[in-house]
């Protein structure tokens, strides 16, 4: 289905989204000529980012930085089209860019901004999913690999996780919460989470520990009295 939602409106509304915090921003107009590429584009300025991030963390192991690259940049993918499907228009990401390096901050953008009107969180999550996952998480964990080894289960916990924590930005949003337990419940989220004390408890383990000094996230899997993991 082609978009329906013209480029003035859809801008509008995700400079409204941006104001809940950097996590939810897309720029929208001319990109320019400042760096800025097709997400997820080529292995060599992942790999670049995946070592910045290692150095910056200060962890020789390439896996650990790259788990949590790949997180934030969920986040980013997530965080902004769920809270403006939460106010009836889903950002078409067809033509998405970004652009990041080394020591510089990770920033999206839509060149000509379009988007679908939803009414409800089952058919906001039918056309979320395949846009996010399919689309740019799929690719970007393919990309990944070939320079990294990580496990599936624990890139689709990053996933889900960066979903569910994009949840406690902002105030609370009833349309938000519901278009997040849409996607929650279809694979390849679902059976990466459970119910934990925050409302949220992930099977598995972005490896955030291994960081020195990082210690264990709020949705861990590491803290069940089981001391079950998927890494």
């Amino acid at each position: 289905m082609p978009p329906d939602v013209p480029p003035g409106e859809v801008a509008g509304l995700l400079r409204d989204t941006a104001r809940l915090g950097p996590y939810f921003e897309i720029g929208t107009g001319p990109a320019g000529d400042g760096g800025w590429r097709p997400f997820p584009g080529d292995t060599a300025p992942l790999a670049a980012l995946t070592a910045d991030h290692a150095e910056r963390l200060g962890t020789g192991e390439r896996r650990v930085a790259a788990s949590l690259l790949f997180q934030g940049l969920a986040a980013r993918l997530w965080s902004p089209v769920v809270a403006a499907a939460a106010r009836g228009i889903v950002p078409d990401l067809s033509g998405l860019r970004w652009r990041g390096a080394p020591g510089e901050p990770i920033a999206l953008r839509l060149t000509e901004p379009r988007g679908h009107r939803v009414t409800d969180a089952a058919r906001a999550a039918d056309l979320i999913l395949p846009m996010v996952v399919d689309d740019r998480l799929r690719p970007l964990r393919e990309t990944m690999l070939t320079f990294v080894p990580l496990a599936d289960g624990l890139l689709w916990g990053n996933a889900a996780s960066a979903l569910a924590g994009g949840l406690n930005v902002g105030p609370p949003d009833p349309a938000r919460r519901a278009i997040a337990a849409e996607l929650l419940g279809r694979p390849p989220l679902a059976g990466t989470w459970a119910p934990g004390p925050g409302g949220f408890r992930r099977r598995n383990c972005c490896l955030y520990y291994r960081v020195p000094g990082g210690g264990l996230c709020g949705d861990c899997g590491l803290r069940e009295r089981d001391g079950r993991s998927e890494t």
